[in-house]
């Protein structure tokens, strides 16, 4: 396995991501150990929060999230997937699967004892995400899912995510700030799109971001569905908080939250809401999605 790791300087002066950096070396059951990088920002022993991005983003989605959870007193990590941000980055599609980035996220937790954590979840953050909470329940007190869904095969995909796979699959570029862009309501700045190609020098980094539509279990047959249904079963008996925060305007998943809702019992009486907002929700409603968290934090206590 070749790995690239994109250069120091992509990353100096980002407009509105002021954080430190810090990396674990990660494993998969089946790989040498790689370069996680992940932000750790508030006080050491506040309450975890862990904020799980997907693609083709980076822990940059959530820097305006960040700040006013750090500030509540929240422990709020961000860890860049593999082949995503300042993470390291296999340079061939076939290097990912499924089943490694959920072994590759399980083992930053466990390096870093995770207990009590307040999961926040899109995109293929909620992939990897609702896995891990299905399979290490005992880590995770509370999940949020924002634009976000665990497929199981039992229907077909949307005509927008056939279109987006076959993009990412094919175009001779991927410009991830465009990209972005493309996914939001607001207007996305010259700058914060930068931001997202940051971590993208040249074609050769994007491996991991290339593969990601190309691994979502969309056939009965894929090797992922197994685990993902009996992840979705132990969802059915998750008790614990659940609450769903959806853009109203994303043309993928923004009706993914009405199964999710009636599955999982512990999001019985929540305060479930859609808003205006794209399938980047991040993007569009960063600090309105953490005081919604925050305060949703505030009235399980």
């Amino acid at each position: 396995m070749d790995v690239l790791r994109t250069p120091d300087s992509r990353f100096e002066n980002l407009e509105g991501y002021p954080f430190v950096a810090n990396y674990l070396d990660v494993s998969a059951s089946d790989t040498k150990p790689l370069r996680m990088h992940f932000l750790d920002e508030g006080p050491v022993d506040g309450p975890p929060i862990v904020l799980l991005h997907g693609e083709p983003t980076w822990s940059y989605l959530y820097r305006t999230m960040i700040p006013p959870l750090a500030d509540a007193g929240n422990r709020v990590l961000a860890p860049d997937l593999i082949g995503f941000g300042r993470s390291d980055k296999p340079s061939q599609i076939e290097d990912y699967t499924y089943l490694r980035h959920v072994e590759w996220v399980t083992s930053w937790f466990e390096q870093l004892r995770l207990k009590d954590v307040t999961l926040f979840v899109q995109d293929w953050g909620s992939l990897i995400g609702l896995r891990i909470a299905a399979e290490q329940g005992e880590r995770i007190g509370r999940l949020v899912v924002a634009n976000g869904f665990l497929p199981t095969a039992q229907g077909g995909a949307s005509r927008a995510f056939e279109v987006w796979r076959a993009f990412a699959r094919y175009s001779p570029v991927l410009p991830a700030g465009r990209l972005v862009a493309a996914g939001t309501v607001r207007r996305v700045p010259p700058k914060v799109r930068a931001g997202y190609d940051a971590p993208f020098p040249d074609k050769t980094y994007q491996a991991g971001a290339r593969a990601f539509s190309q691994l979502v279990p969309t056939s009965p047959d894929d090797p992922a569905i197994p685990a993902n249904r009996a992840a979705w079963d132990s969802l059915g008996r998750w008790e614990k908080p659940f609450l769903s925060i959806f853009g109203a305007r994303d043309p993928i998943l923004r009706h993914a939250d009405r199964p999710l809702i009636n599955h999982i019992p512990g999001g019985a009486g929540q305060p479930h809401a859609r808003i205006n907002a794209s399938h980047f929700i991040q993007e569009d409603a960063g600090p309105e999605l953490a005081e919604r968290v925050q305060s949703w934090q505030k009235a399980l206590l």
